[in-house]
């Protein structure tokens, strides 16, 4: 698109179906390689990605070209599909329905950045959830508790 110049960064967090802790360290670079393919291939720029064995987090610049929730959606679809037809987990892998996305300045990119490199220290001091309705509530996003993501009773 011609004459067209935008600078979007987009922080997305989504969890596994039920929030199981299935994501394996001896595959999850592969899969955060994956989905940096899949974000590349729509002409999106991954910024940082990184998780914990029930959740992701995925930084990017996004293009105009395309819906958030289309890119999502194949992000999610294509990587399930993924771990699935390597057979990388025991049962069945979905994601849980449904993600967040917050928006940031470019000025702030090195601090988010940061933040998702650090997942895992940081979540020693803070458990998902509790960090999930943080953002929610710092971003003054609007959200009922019985629609947050979902752990297996």
């Amino acid at each position: 698109m011609a004459n067209t110049y935008t600078q979007i960064h987009i922080q997305s967090v989504f969890a596994v179906k039920y929030r199981a802790c299935i994501i394996q360290p001896q595959w999850e670079c592969d899969l955060y390689k994956y989905i940096t393919g899949i974000i590349s291939h729509y002409n999106h720029k991954v910024l940082a990605i990184n998780g914990m064995p029930d959740h992701l987090h995925l930084f990017f610049g996004m293009r105009p070209t395309q819906s958030l929730s289309d890119l999502l959606e194949e992000v999610k679809g294509a990587s399930s599909k993924w771990i699935n037809n390597k057979r990388l987990t025991k049962g069945h892998f979905e994601w849980q329905s449904g993600f967040s996305a917050f928006s940031y300045s470019k000025m702030d990119s090195k601090n988010v950045i940061g933040y998702i490199e650090n997942q895992k220290i940081h979540h020693k001091k803070i458990n998902f959830m509790d960090e999930y309705k943080k953002m929610l509530t710092e971003f003054e996003v609007d959200f009922d508790e019985k629609y947050l993501f979902k752990e297996l009773q």
